[in-house]
């Protein structure tokens, strides 16, 4: 039975039921519960436990803490483990502390950076350079809490909050983090305070501040690589720097669909063969679980490139989707060009009237390029 957290995701918890997966709290939603504790404890002497906050669509949850220290007047820290639920998340268990302390009177609510939560370094992210990586919504969050913990006690609303991760520093180097040029630790993320199981909005996220990034650095040439294998080969080919490498992994309707919205001149599409030509085919999310590499489809290419009825029919036996190109090699039909130019044609077609070309390299598991197509933008031939 999935718990009271999917009472709180609203209209999706009858889907998160019959899937049996169970919701989790995002960092944003953690560092808001510790600061409603410490900012309570401050000017009260006592921690609520549990402390409940209100997420930005109205959702109530509890928190239990896992941790509070008090420094009468002068300071109070609250920690709040962080629970994913069955979402995949690096930072699931994490503890996220919040240490609240008073500031000047009319400052507001300011926000600091401790252990193991970043600083951001580089332009065209949502922050400041300089500023904790703390984002706009948790912020928010954040301040909402203050206020109304100041008006049910009396207290002004002009406080300095301190969030820090344990290990953080350490989790990150498993982000995207060091590549968005946030240093020092993870950041403080999440816009509902819930983490859907599976969702992969983390993900998605990472590659439109990628995006935002390299536009920010001036980057005019990106790459979208499903893997670190292709990644290494759009840089030998490319010379491209690291702001400039997209992790898309699975998800190229995310790069695309970003880049039709915020364009760069130039996009370079890396991965597997078997990925690219599910991309090929139409799909747009090209994990396993949702979309198959179609042999069918494979063969049909490898006719177009001139393949007899007997080798057709063997790429429609194949095993993988590397094995029906290796076939093809050596009877010399193109089929890894076939693939990267149908990826192209794919990814061009969602791009629509964005003034981006796109070149297109395939590999297989060595990383030895099989195909590839050139670049080309929408109106051209």
């Amino acid at each position: 039975m999935v718990s009271d957290m999917a009472e709180a995701v609203g209209g999706r918890a009858e889907q998160l039921r019959s899937s049996g997966l169970r919701p989790g709290w995002t960092t944003g939603a953690c560092a808001t519960a510790a600061a409603t504790a410490a900012y309570t404890a401050l000017l009260t002497g006592e921690f609520p436990d549990p402390v409940t906050i209100t997420l930005p669509k109205g959702q109530q949850p509890a928190f239990a803490l896992a941790g509070e220290e008090l420094e009468e007047r002068r300071s109070a820290m609250a920690a709040v483990v962080k629970d994913a639920g069955d979402d995949p998340d690096v930072t699931h268990g994490a503890v996220v502390r919040a240490t609240v302390r008073p500031a000047a009177a009319g400052s507001g609510v300011l926000f600091r950076a401790g252990s193991g939560v970043g600083t951001v370094t580089k332009a065209g992210l949502p922050l400041a350079v300089g500023e904790p990586a703390i984002n706009p919504v948790p912020r928010q969050m954040m301040r909402d809490a203050v206020a109304a913990v100041a008006a049910r006690h009396g207290g002004t609303g002009d406080v300095t909050i301190e969030i820090s991760i344990d290990d953080g520093a350490e989790i990150a180097r498993s982000t995207w983090n060091p590549r968005l040029g946030i240093l020092g630790g993870l950041s403080v993320l999440g816009t509902t305070g819930i983490v859907v199981p599976y969702s992969c909005s983390a993900w998605i996220d990472s590659i439109r501040r990628g995006v935002d990034v390299a536009r920010a650095a001036g980057r005019t040439h990106v790459a979208g690589c499903t893997g670190s294998t292709s990644e290494r080969v759009a840089v030998a080919e490319h010379g491209l720097p690291e702001d400039a490498l997209l992790d898309m992994g699975d998800f190229a309707g995310a790069v695309l669909k970003y880049l039709r919205r915020h364009p760069v001149e130039r996009l370079t599409i890396a991965g597997g063969f078997a990925k690219l030509s599910k991309l090929a085919a139409g799909h747009l999310d090209l994990h396993s679980a949702r979309s198959q590499v179609d042999k069918g489809f494979l063969a049909a290419l490898a006719r177009e490139g001139g393949a007899g009825p007997e080798l057709a029919a063997a790429v429609a036996a194949a095993n993988t989707g590397l094995e029906a190109v290796q076939l093809c090699a050596a009877a010399g039909v193109p089929l890894g060009d076939l693939v990267a130019r149908g990826a192209r044609a794919t990814a061009l077609g969602v791009l629509r009237e964005a003034p981006v070309a796109v070149d297109v390299i395939c590999i297989d598991r060595a990383g030895t390029v099989v195909g590839r197509a050139e670049p080309l933008a929408n109106g051209q031939s």
